[in-house]
């Protein structure tokens, strides 16, 4: 069983700053990609960006220049710094990474969520 878990999401005004973290744990042997989404209301879940295991990344046209993904391979957990929050990205915000599990499978697995708020 895999789990990812995020964390440090939060209510931060118009212009601040936030910056998200995602463990995972359980059993498994590596981690590939890494990525965040989020879900704003109404809407469906789109791609942030996302970050190899040879820490190639990828972002959203909505994300360059204001995000940076980054990963800590030893500690297992991920990362979402965000500078110049837009009350636009009001959203859910999920991390996904694909496992290679101990049965040597490769599985995608989603955390629970965290709410990010950006007040104009």
């Amino acid at each position: 069983q895999v789990h990812l878990v995020e964390s440090g999401g939060g209510l931060v005004q118009a212009g601040g700053s936030l910056r998200l973290s995602c463990a995972a744990s359980g059993s498994f042997f590596s981690i590939n990609g890494m990525g965040w989404y989020r879900q704003a209301p109404g809407e469906q879940r789109e791609l942030v960006a996302r970050i190899t295991n040879g820490d190639s990344t990828v972002y959203a046209d909505s994300a360059k220049g204001r995000f940076t993904i980054s990963r800590e391979n030893a500690e297992n957990t991920g990362y979402l710094q965000m500078n110049s929050l837009k009350p636009e990205d009001t959203a859910v915000y999920y991390c996904n990474a694909e496992v290679l599990t101990i049965a040597k499978r490769f599985l995608t697995v989603w955390g629970q969520g965290t709410l990010v708020t950006v007040s104009s």
